[in-house]
């Protein structure tokens, strides 16, 4: 609470109206919507001089239509607030929703008529005894130099899924002779040709953005041959912004990735799409969370990257969820276009009122008004009547 003068610095200019004459609120919507192209000057940082600002011409109704513009405005933009706040509120409800899906999806909850319906299934233990059956042909898991799994990280129970679930490792479900790696230490310098590498930073908020991707030597390349990537592989960022997932493009065949990212090439006995929506899901996220460490610089080692526990369905089941949940983001996608068309159509609407009321347009005209004429003559007299302003350089003051 102030109490007492507030004083403004040089910054700032103080526009105080003649009492019983002008209406200050009138004055602040219009000068809140007015252009100042033309009236400002410098490189920079633009300034409003005190002399423009003297010269910005005011339209000038009646003091009665002044006042019924002003409550008028005061009600229609309190309306338009109102509908913005909830408009705006909308985005967070889709995210809520999306997460939603996803646990429905990776809990079972979102097939679970579908299952009464198709009871002839296989169950999903059959389905992880041929991925670790695939993993061991090929010699078993290596360990490399990876860490020991953060055990109270990976929590997953197989009560928490229906009984024709089983749990996998996430190393389990990808591909045998690609186990999930990450890749280059120092890419070295940026070049105009070379070997494309993705960093994290490259796919801020799941979203690959292809413009950012840098190029480095096929010699550092072929070091890190094992990390590099094919159509249709998961890319999970495993430092910094832990758990950001994008699906690899064609476009990106072959290229590397850098020791921020893990390298996921899924089983073709799994649906990627289905580890995909896992991952993003909020129980793995927070898994991964769990399994986090790290001071400066937050990641996580990728022995615990290989043990995250992936719910596992039939293979049928995998293919009937991600239908579902892909519909379902489409349904919460076309929702989303429409909210920023009507968060855009909002600004215009409240750009729309302002004009309107500028132009005389919002409030109808009573001819028993003082005419502005009057008005303006009062104003001018006033002024000239008024005691002149002592120059100096003191501060202004607000009272």
């Amino acid at each position: 609470m102030l109490c007492g003068k507030t004083w403004v610095n040089n910054h700032a200019h103080v526009l105080r109206g003649l009492d019983g004459v002008a209406l200050n609120k009138f004055v602040f919507y219009y000068l809140n919507q007015f252009d100042y192209q033309g009236y400002v000057n410098g490189g920079t940082r633009l300034k409003l001089t005190q002399a423009n600002m003297r010269i910005i011409p005011i339209p000038l109704p009646p003091l009665a239509e002044q006042t019924r513009i002003a409550a008028k405005l005061d009600e229609l933009l309190a309306q338009v607030d109102t509908l913005k706040a909830r408009i705006d509120g909308i985005p967070a409800l889709l995210k809520r929703f999306r997460q939603s899906v996803l646990a429905a999806a990776v809990s079972g909850r979102l097939t679970e008529e579908w299952r009464v319906v198709n009871t002839s299934l296989s169950g999903a233990f059959e389905l992880h005894r041929r991925l670790k059956a695939a993993h061991t042909a090929e010699g078993g898991h290596a360990r490399g130099n990876a860490s020991d799994p953060t055990e109270e990280a990976h929590d997953l129970c197989h009560s928490e899924l229906p009984e024709q679930w089983d749990i996998a490792e996430l190393r389990d479900v990808c591909a045998p002779g690609r186990p999930i790696t990450y890749g280059i230490l120092k890419p070295g310098p940026e070049l105009e040709e070379g070997v494309p590498y993705i960093r994290v930073a490259d796919f801020p908020g799941n979203k690959l953005n292809l413009a950012s991707i840098k190029k480095t030597s096929p010699e550092i390349d072929l070091q890190y041959k094992r990390a590099r990537l094919i159509t249709g592989d998961l890319l999970l960022s495993i430092r910094g912004s832990v758990g950001r997932l994008i699906k690899i493009p064609r476009v990106l065949e072959g290229a590397n990735i850098t020791q921020d990212t893990a390298r996921l090439s899924i089983s073709s006995l799994v649906s990627t799409d289905f580890v995909y929506w896992t991952l993003l899901s909020d129980s793995t996220q927070r898994r991964m969370r769990n399994a986090t460490r790290g001071v400066a610089v937050r990641g996580i080692n990728i022995g615990d990257v290989r043990a995250l526990q992936i719910p596992l369905p039939p293979a049928e089941e995998q293919t009937e969820i991600v239908r579902r949940v892909e519909q379902l983001f489409a349904f919460a996608d076309q929702l989303e276009a429409r909210v920023k068309a009507a968060q855009a159509h909002i600004d215009r609407l409240t750009q729309s009122i302002l004009a309107k009321a500028f132009r005389g347009e919002l409030v109808p005209q009573d001819p028993n008004d003082e005419p502005a004429s009057v008005l303006l003559e009062r104003i001018k007299a006033q002024r000239a009547a008024a005691p002149k302003a002592r120059r100096g350089r003191r501060t202004a003051t607000l009272s």
